[in-house]
């Protein structure tokens, strides 16, 4: 790189405001640039978890099945009431006699609410409850392309990061909502030292892969014979 100095002072004076000004310029577009790629790369992500956001499909088909009969339950009975033949699949004359001769202590009316509310709770909680993720998202660098790899793919592939640590004869890894368990097998004595380099590889792996969301990193170093 080659420097021209100024050939007087005033020079160097009229040039001075000049050079001050474009880099001001300059890193004004930059900040403004990087806040945009900021808020770029969070709506990416953000559609990136939700693309792979576990379906609690099987708990949400069993209550809209169950509230669909329901439903179609009591628009018959209602419709057939007014039309004045009512079907009568509910027996209500003997759930009447057996609700005003029932005490609210009786050891079969607490068993049954007990039940009731134990089916809806556990509905409310497989509905509100996130399942177990099938798909890690991963940043793409591009805002229209959403990518996500097999939680085993992943897995599997920290697992290898392990097993290349040098005295680690074998090792599996298992992921478990934000964390991932890695269970190294190694002779070694300094369980420490190895657990320390077994969880650098998988972490450098991990980093590679570039998720969206962080994950924490857990190892469990085995001493075999």
């Amino acid at each position: 790189m080659c420097t021209v100095p100024p050939d007087d002072e005033g020079g160097a004076h009229r040039a001075e405001p000049s050079r001050r000004a474009r880099p001001a310029g300059r890193a004004t577009d930059r900040a403004t640039d990087r806040a945009t790629d900021r808020a770029t790369e969070r709506a990416t992500d953000r559609a990136a978890v939700r693309a792979f956001r576990p379906r609690r499909r099987i708990p949400a088909v069993v209550a809209g099945l169950l509230l669909m009969l329901l439903s179609l339950l009591v628009a018959a009975e209602t419709i057939s009431g007014l039309v004045g033949r009512p079907l009568r699949l509910v027996p209500y004359d003997g759930m009447l006699a057996w609700a005003s001769a029932t005490l609210w202590s009786n050891p079969l009316f607490l068993l049954a609410s007990a039940v009731v509310t134990l089916l809806g709770l556990a509905l409310l909680a497989a509905a509100l409850v996130p399942g177990r993720p099938g798909m890690v998202p991963v940043r793409s660098g591009d805002p229209g392309l959403i990518i996500g790899l097999r939680t085993r793919t992943v897995a599997r592939a920290l697992a290898h990061a392990a097993e290349e640590v040098p005295g680690v004869h074998g090792a599996r890894a298992r992921m478990r909502g934000s964390t991932v368990v890695v269970t190294a097998a190694t002779s070694g004595w300094d369980k420490e030292r190895f657990g320390t380099e077994v969880r650098d590889a998988v972490l450098t792996r991990l980093a590679a892969m570039e998720p969206v969301e962080p994950y924490r990193v857990v190892v469990n170093v085995k001493e075999t014979r």
